[in-house]
């Protein structure tokens, strides 16, 4: 054990620690470090520096602002494999994959560089006799994000860069699974020219989340995780009058139509189903077939491709995949899996015993499974799984498809595989699901658009990142005024006023 992990407060490394939690190298199943938790009295010490720094923040001009975001996307650059080395060692994400998670996030820090355009406000002149209107839009205020363990970089980069490049000052509270990447991109910002206060993180548990929410000082809470716990951070962020965006679980379906490029669909389902371990809101966890013919097809077209599929340790690029956060998240996806087998479903590809190289026999592998014959009444469909496991439903017609789709509790992103474009575009048009990929396996959408799914996958009107975060960093003032003069003076007017 080299260290504990510390909070950043104030633009100082602070250690809360009281209480500690081992953070573990999923690769080896080795303690790497611990984490410091912080009580009620760090987080609101976090809050209280938010607070202090946002006056003169907000003054701040907002090109300055963008040009500390410049700076800091070429630090992200510089310190890419560093960054990506912290995700493998506490997640256990391939270095490739790493790598594409952090790009994803700079992606999100380039938009925020924007901030001058996206911010600058609209204005109207004479909109009745000498009266002129504008408006612009305004920082909240201390505002908060809370992340989950699947994406450490990636995520907290679509909450701090765009809400303080904003004019809004940030406290992070990440996973204490995997703590150290988000403190190094925190230093990072510092280094980039962000003054001390802007920027605090806090590592913690429930006492941490609980104090976020409840503090009247802070105004806004942005969530990404599971959909439990988003429904309690939603209605406890907005029950103490806060601004929330909660973005929850995921059931991801592909209909594969029977004039798809199976080929195609092979390809796109190993990595959809199988990378990042299944460990992302977007994988696609459930093939949809259409008729027997092409599932029986896809099943061996899926089955063989998989005999190719490596798990192993972060550090070796040759790996498609790595291990699950910890040995207990294990434990459960192995037992979606016997589940399924006991309600019926048939076990193509069994990932429970893989082979893993030696003095790795500790770390937390699970290897890609493939399911068929899943029905809708079974627990490992109605439930997300979270891990690599793709599950395989027979239907007849293209409806039947959607029908299950949109009967889900879950709506954040699906995609169809076909040649037809009226098959496709009426997909599009009426599934029930937040975001839609056409012959697209992860239809995420890129930064200068917005992420967010339907039904129990968000809670909130405003998805993350993007134009939608813009809007939920700030609120608009609208201001109209007119200068009285010899020519434009008025008595007491008692009717509705009429500008035109």
């Amino acid at each position: 054990m080299s260290h504990i992990v510390g909070h950043f407060i104030g633009g100082k490394t602070v250690y809360d620690a009281a209480s500690v939690q081992d953070v573990y190298n999923p690769s080896t199943g080795a303690v790497a470090r611990q984490v410091a938790l912080a009580g009620k009295a760090t987080v609101e010490a976090a809050v209280a520096a938010a607070q202090a720094a946002f006056p003169e923040w907000r003054k701040t001009p907002v090109l300055k602002r963008a040009r500390i975001m410049f700076r800091y996307k070429e630090l992200l650059e510089q310190n890419r494999d560093k960054i990506c080395a912290l995700i493998g060692e506490e997640h256990g994400k391939i270095v490739h994959d790493a790598a594409g998670e952090l790009q994803r996030g700079i992606e999100n820090v380039e938009f925020a560089c924007a901030a001058p355009e996206m911010l600058k406000g609209e204005y109207s002149k004479n909109v009745g006799p000498e009266i002129d209107s504008w408006s612009d839009f305004q920082p909240l205020g201390v505002v908060a994000g809370i992340t989950p363990f699947n994406f450490p970089a990636m995520v907290p980069l679509w909450m701090f860069p765009l809400a303080i490049v904003c004019g809004n000052t940030f406290v992070l509270k990440p996973s204490e699974r995997d703590p150290s990447v988000c403190l190094l991109l925190a230093q990072l910002m510092q280094e980039a020219g962000l003054p001390d206060g802007v920027l605090n993180v806090v590592n913690g548990g429930r006492e941490a989340v609980d104090t976020l929410l409840a503090d009247p000082r802070v105004q806004a809470v942005s969530f990404v995780g599971s959909t439990p716990v988003a429904k309690y951070v939603y209605a406890t962020a907005t029950a103490n009058g806060k601004r929330c965006q909660a973005m929850g679980g995921a059931k991801n379906h592909a209909v594969v139509l029977p004039d798809a490029d199976l080929d195609n669909v092979v390809n796109s389902l190993l990595g959809a189903a199988f990378g990042s371990s299944g460990e992302r809101c977007m994988a696609l966890s459930v093939a949809v077939a259409v008729g027997g013919e092409t599932a029986d097809r896809m099943v061996a077209g899926i089955k063989a491709g998989m005999r190719h599929l490596k798990t192993g340790p972060f550090s070796d690029a040759a790996n498609h995949f790595g291990p699950l956060i910890t040995a207990a998240h294990k434990a459960k996806v192995e037992d979606y899996i016997a589940g399924a087998q006991a309600q019926g479903a048939e076990i193509v590809v069994d990932g429970r015993n893989p082979s893993v190289l030696a003095g790795y026999e500790n770390g937390f592998y699970l290897g890609a499974t493939l399911i068929d014959r899943v029905t809708p009444d079974m627990v490992s469909y109605r439930e997300e799984i979270f891990g690599p496991v793709l599950q395989v439903v027979r239907v007849d017609t293209m409806q039947e498809a959607m029908d299950l789709i949109d009967g889900h509790i879950y709506g954040n992103g699906t995609c169809i595989y076909t040649r037809d474009g009226e098959a496709a575009r009426y997909f599009a048009d009426r599934v029930s699901a937040g975001m839609v990929g056409i012959n697209i396996p992860l239809p995420v959408p890129v930064a200068y658009h917005s992420f967010g799914g339907w039904k129990q996958s968000m809670f909130g009107d405003l998805g993350t990142y993007g134009p939608d975060g813009t809007r939920f960093y700030t609120r608009r003032k609208t201001v109209t005024q007119r200068w009285p003069t010899a020519e434009v003076r008025e008595g007491a007017v008692f009717a509705m006023p009429v500008l035109g």
